[in-house]
């Protein structure tokens, strides 16, 4: 292959890196504190990341979390996290948090509250593949909620 052919297919290739790179939005960051020695917490992260997501894990702390990030205790759950300004808190699918950050409502965050079997996290053996119905709550920055999207 000549010098000048080579030139002008490394240049498109850069030029091309270059312009889908511009063009595709950076995975959002999760900040998750777990529960104390909690493994579906895990769980959950391995499925954030599954999903896209970056996440920085602190074992701990949850309850201080849940606290500073304002989402009511009556909607807690085994960890919290904190992505793009907004607290979630227990299993809440992928899906509804790339739908919260899409959307943008004016709210504290999401919530999954208890740890309903076969939500994110809660999904595996342990678990004997059991499913409950449970619904994601979309809880207003007056610590009211609203079912944001329903399993069954």
């Amino acid at each position: 292959m000549n010098t000048l052919r080579r030139r002008l297919i490394v240049s498109s290739v850069l030029a091309a890196l270059a312009a889908s790179s511009r063009g595709a939005p950076s995975a959002p960051t999760v900040e998750v504190w777990t529960g104390p020695s909690c493994g579906c917490c895990h769980d959950w992260v391995r499925h954030l990341e599954a999903n896209g997501f970056q996440v920085n894990v602190h074992d701990g702390g949850n309850t201080d979390a849940r606290e500073r990030l304002n989402m009511p205790l009556r909607l807690g759950s085994c960890h919290t996290a904190r992505v793009g300004g907004y607290a979630i808190e227990g299993h809440v699918p992928a899906r509804e948090i790339r739908r919260l950050l899409k959307e943008r409502p004016a709210a504290i965050g999401l919530s999954v509250p208890a740890m309903p079997r076969g939500s994110p996290g809660m999904d595996g053996p342990a678990s004997g593949r059991e499913r409950d119905p449970y619904d994601v709550l979309l809880v207003g920055r007056d610590g009211s909620h609203r079912i944001y999207q329903s399993y069954r």
